[in-house]
């Protein structure tokens, strides 16, 4: 996707939009992955755990989608 507007119906959207809509989907995969180890127990400030571990999905997906050119 890369650093640049999307274009939807005429009106620019920004690309952290996207990043942070994938992120939100990535944490919440992870967050249940993380949640069903055995041996662990539930983090003392669930929201603020569910928080950090959104910044950290949509930091890291925009950081690898900066050095992208949309080709695979």
């Amino acid at each position: 996707m890369g650093l640049r507007e999307i274009a939807l119906g005429g009106i620019y959207l920004s690309p952290l939009l996207g990043y942070a809509l994938l992120g939100f989907l990535v944490a919440l995969i992870l967050r249940a992955l993380l949640y069903r180890l055995p041996g662990t127990s539930r983090p003392w400030f669930e929201a603020w755990f569910d928080t950090a571990l959104f910044v950290i999905c949509t930091a890291a997906i925009a950081y690898l989608a900066a050095f992208t050119d949309g080709t695979l």
